[in-house]
């Protein structure tokens, strides 16, 4: 990706965005029920806060991104909630600070908690082997040979078997279809498992993971982290383990406690509106497509689902995601509700995979004494992100959360790190 200088403030740019409706919609409600709101003075330096303004702006207005959403939370209080640009290239749409985004691989983190409320419960541990609640992976085989031509291979048996740590972890030896290696890409494809997002051929999460349990591993479990199918697979041992499908269970025991009343596997018709265009990069340009992006259904959100992608598959709001980030910097409690005691949530916030990168707990990266020269972030923070450039991070020991949703696929401007830097570097 190309990298993006730090913009300098330009003259009478807070009037133009004022002209283009690119500056802030008021502060949202509170992650935290009774807070008093913050004023960004307090927490940041005011002169290097304003970059975000500057830097953002540009961009829309250079045509590099079309639109973002901002949200900076501190000690549980709303400090920073912007809305840039616009919702979508086509209609020219303002983006609002509650607009509706794919959130893609941050359902990891979601499925991650509903795996371990049901560990609390005591229906597993997490070293047991996969095998034992689903079938389909009792006998598992490592790719041995792969031919390209035909997308024929061969494998061995597995000396280990996978667990669900080792799922957890991204370290299971499962790739992903469409974004993994170009093997299990063709492996995948021929078998016809998805990565669930936009699938519209009527299967349910059930069918392709039983599809999945059939095909070879890349690796050995617990020998490498590869970024695969791993928490599709624990999203149907919720089901299986709690008797409900995954959406079910999100929304009757995480999203109706948590009040995250914006985020779903299919957006109801009364929110339609408020899902953002999903935009391309190509050749340098920005599009939006409500056609194929990438082989996708862009509205795939608001069209009937019936494979819950426990992986990648939800769409929601910033403030949505805050009020889940702030379960874990309290200890699991929010506004009086408890999904997890805060020995579990320790647990979650500990590296788990030694040396292996990126240092990994229990469904989030961690920032930690190996891999802190690489980025601002406080040590003990943990984040991810979705492929349509949404990312986030949390920081136990600032009590800060911090958000910036796009839904650009493939996008050049190196969004996490930038956002990162203007962060910390405006933080007193």
């Amino acid at each position: 990706m190309r990298t993006v200088d730090v913009v300098r403030m330009r003259p009478l740019l807070f009037t133009v965005l004022a002209l283009l409706g690119l500056l802030a919609a008021p502060l949202g409600a509170q992650v935290m029920s009774g807070r008093t709101p913050v004023t960004p003075a307090a927490v940041f330096f005011p002169a290097r806060l304003a970059r975000l303004d500057s830097v953002f702006g540009t961009l829309v207005a250079d045509q590099r991104i079309p639109g973002a959403v901002v949200m900076l939370v501190k000690d549980g209080a709303v400090v920073v909630h912007k809305a840039y640009g616009v919702r979508d290239l086509g209609t020219k749409v303002p983006m609002q600070t509650d607009d509706i985004f794919r959130i893609a691989s941050q359902t990891k983190a979601i499925t991650s908690l509903a795996v371990m409320m049901l560990w609390e419960e005591g229906k597993f541990g997490l070293d047991d082997p996969i095998g034992r609640y689903l079938p389909e992976f009792r006998r598992q085989t490592v790719l041995t040979k792969f031919n390209a031509a035909d997308s024929s291979f061969e494998s061995r048996p597995a000396k280990g078997r996978m667990t669900i740590r080792q799922l957890l972890t991204h370290t299971s030896g499962l790739d992903y279809p469409q974004i993994g290696s170009e093997d299990f890409q063709a492996l995948y494809a021929k078998a016809g498992v998805t990565a669930g997002i936009g699938d519209a051929s009527g299967a349910t999460l059930a069918d392709k993971i039983a599809m999945l349990g059939a095909l070879p591993l890349k690796h050995e479990p617990g020998e490498q982290f590869t970024y695969g199918l791993s928490i599709d697979v624990l999203g149907r041992l919720v089901e299986v383990m709690s008797g409900k499908s995954i959406d079910v269970f999100l929304k009757t025991r995480i999203f109706t406690p948590l009040g995250m009343k914006d985020t779903y596997f299919g957006i109801p018709a009364a929110k339609h509106a408020r899902l953002v265009g999903l935009h391309e990069e190509k050749d340098g340009k920005l599009t939006v497509s409500h056609t194929s992006i990438a082989g996708l259904d862009p509205d795939w959100p608001i069209k009937p689902v019936t494979y819950f992608s426990g992986g990648g598959g939800l769409s929601g709001t910033t403030l949505d995601y805050a009020r889940f980030l702030q379960l874990f910097l309290n200890g699991g409690e929010l506004d009086g509700t408890r999904l997890l005691s805060r020995k579990t949530v320790q647990m979650m916030l500990t590296n788990q995979i030694g040396t292996l990168q990126p240092n990994f707990g229990l469904g989030f990266q961690l920032e930690t004494e190996q891999n802190d020269s690489r980025s601002p972030l406080t040590i003990g923070s943990f984040s991810w992100g979705g492929a349509f450039a949404t990312t986030y991070w949390a920081d136990p020991k600032e009590k800060l959360i911090a958000l910036i949703y796009l839904n650009v696929f493939d996008a050049s401007v190196p969004i996490e790190s930038l956002f990162q830097t203007l962060v910390y570097s405006a933080l007193k």
